[in-house]
């Protein structure tokens, strides 16, 4: 199974009103693994970036002057992606503004839907945990995901840390509630990493004679103590079973 964890930024928040992509980030997973493949590309928009918008990534109308056109990379761009599913925190919008690049260029059959699948990391985010903060930042705290390195959005750096927020959000029970973190809905909890192996990966060591009988010595001062074993009626439970 293909996926490419995919991010980008912008010039401001709507195509409609001619904003473009001037940046992508896409980071490759194969079967559930990160593969190291990635592709990355800057673009020149040919207009001006919102202000706010350099406020959120600190990407600046400079930087791109020299930076190729969106119609330059497009074929790398769909050669890349082409044939997989596109992981992508909100997705409607990083879709809609790649799919808007794509009509300016009058390729409308190639349209992201025609040729990727794509998955919402936000929609699944909010059917997980419904009522909580399910931004990038909230789903890193959430799952122990380092994001130290993200003072600005850049896109390649947030499809890093989404493909780390995907495979944990996906991989299985991360959390029990036992005292300790606090997350945005006030409950208290301890982030437990769940550990998926295959089968036969774990090599069975067996316990040597000296520390079996190490093991009997130290059960047999702690009854002497007036302490209660567990470990013998675990013992007992077990030749019961047996027996």
């Amino acid at each position: 199974m293909r996926q490419i964890i995919l991010d980008t930024e912008t010039t401001g928040l709507e195509p409609k009103l001619g904003h473009r992509i001037i940046e992508i980030g896409c980071v490759e997973v194969i079967d559930r693994r990160l593969t190291g493949r990635h592709y990355h590309q800057y673009l020149q928009p040919d207009r001006e970036i919102d202000d706010g918008a350099i406020e959120v990534h600190g990407i600046t109308n400079e930087f791109l002057v020299d930076k190729p056109r969106f119609s330059d990379i497009a074929e790398d761009f769909i050669e890349f992606i082409k044939g997989a599913e596109l992981v992508i925190h909100n997705a409607p919008f990083d879709v809609g503004f790649i799919n808007h690049e794509f009509r300016l260029l009058s390729r409308t059959h190639d349209l992201v839907g025609e040729f990727c699948g794509v998955l919402d990391t936000l929609a699944m985010a909010r059917q997980l945990h419904p009522g909580q903060r399910n931004s990038l930042d909230a789903l890193c705290k959430r799952y122990d995901v380092d994001n130290a390195q993200r003072t600005l959005h850049g896109a390649l750096l947030d499809a890093e840390i989404l493909a780390d927020v995907y495979l944990m959000m996906t991989g299985g029970q991360r959390k029990l509630l036992l005292g300790g973190e606090e997350t945005d809905s006030g409950s208290k909890e301890q982030a437990i990493r769940s550990v998926q192996l295959a089968a036969g990966q774990l090599k069975v060591m067996c316990a040597t004679k000296d520390e079996r009988l190490a093991h009997e010595a130290r059960l047999a001062a702690i009854e002497k103590q007036g302490g209660s074993c567990v470990w013998r009626q675990f013992e007992a439970g077990i030749e019961k079973v047996i027996s």
